[in-house]
């Protein structure tokens, strides 16, 4: 077979805002496979985005022989609609990846349209089982792959005895319940006045980087509670090696990649249980759970970790060998697999 010509609908704004996509990591490593790739859409203005998509597709249908596309819920569904649509006119086969923890919602609520869309595609992907088996009313055959890391930027470091260092990473957004964090921080400081807590990510302008502050300083903590903005994905691994704890109070989750990030750093990871991180980690084995919008349970479980020594080694260690099965030389391959079956069904 000649060189395998791919094209991948996403977005791919990580020069534009720091944010790596998933997408924006799987064509670097399919071109390190031995694919030509082409990508769309580069651009930060919405209605320019979809327009780059759809043009992309298909003034380009020339010089791809699959295609694969991003899948979200809301605006963003009626885009891969779009693109889908002329991938089918254009003669293109195509495989969709489902991704936001709001899209087993979206499909109950239009279960016409997912189902349309899902079963146009020659394969569907989901990065966790949970989505997999969310979504598979719509389609029954869905396959399971996993977001991949890159784990040789990750330098794994033991904990044994936590400190009480912590991190929590992810955008300002309310389905990501910041305030949450701060909140639990205010109890754990009652008992670990060293403590200090780091607080990374973009503001969504949703309100909730303002309602984040208000709660610290309810909490009496906006002194040693340090909302840091946003960091380069290319900086992530090392302010997170910084902590010994992550923590993630998000109310939705496909896949969580900011979680497996910290795991593959042997920080103790205390995590909601929310959409398919229970399906993910083992609770008490490899992460702690607690409940959304929890904040007492989730400082009850920092506290765990900061007076368990046994658990901290026990959390550091588990949610490391769990992150390996992430790496990219575990995921890549299947993927390479998957699109390339694609492609000779199509030209059986």
């Amino acid at each position: 077979m000649n060189r395998k010509r791919i094209l991948l609908v996403g977005n791919f704004l990580c020069s534009r805002n720091g944010t790596r996509s998933a997408c924006e990591d799987l064509a670097e490593r399919l071109e390190t496979a031995g694919w030509s790739v082409l990508t769309t859409s580069h651009r930060l203005n919405p209605v320019q985005r979809l327009a780059g998509m759809i043009s992309t597709a298909w003034n380009r249908r020339r010089d791809y022989d699959i295609a694969h596309v991003d899948v979200f819920s809301s605006r963003a569904f009626l885009w891969a609609e779009a693109v889908c649509q002329v991938l089918r006119l254009a003669g293109r086969p195509y495989v969709l990846t489902l991704h936001g923890g709001n899209l087993p919602r979206f499909a109950e609520r239009r279960p016409r349209r997912v189902i349309r869309l899902l079963r146009s595609a020659a394969a569907v992907t989901a990065p966790s089982p949970f989505m997999a088996e969310r979504m598979r009313p719509y389609r029954s055959d869905i396959h399971v792959v996993a977001n991949g890391l890159d784990l040789s930027r990750t330098a794994f470091s033991q904990r044994h005895t936590a400190r009480p260092e912590i991190v929590w990473l992810r955008a300002f957004q309310r389905m990501y319940r910041p305030w949450v964090a701060a909140q639990a921080f205010g109890e754990v400081i009652r008992e670990f006045p060293q403590a200090r807590m780091t607080m990374f990510g973009p503001d969504k302008g949703d309100g909730s980087l303002t309602r984040t502050r208000r709660a610290a300083q309810d909490a009496g903590v906006a002194g040693c509670l340090h909302v840091a903005g946003a960091v380069p994905n290319s900086e992530v691994p090392r302010r997170l090696a910084a902590a010994d704890i992550f923590v993630n109070t998000t109310a939705v989750e496909s896949f969580g990649v900011s979680v497996a990030e910290a795991a593959a750093l042997g920080l103790c990871v205390v995590t909601t249980n929310a959409g398919a991180l229970p399906s993910i980690w083992a609770d008490e084995r490899e992460v702690l759970m607690v409940p959304p919008d929890d904040s007492l349970s989730l400082a009850g479980a920092i506290k765990r970790i900061l007076t368990e020594p046994r658990l901290s080694a026990t959390l550091s260690q588990g949610g490391r060998r769990k992150a390996e099965t992430f790496d990219w030389p575990a995921v890549l391959p299947r993927w390479d697999r998957l699109l390339t079956s694609v492609i000779r069904r199509g030209s059986a």
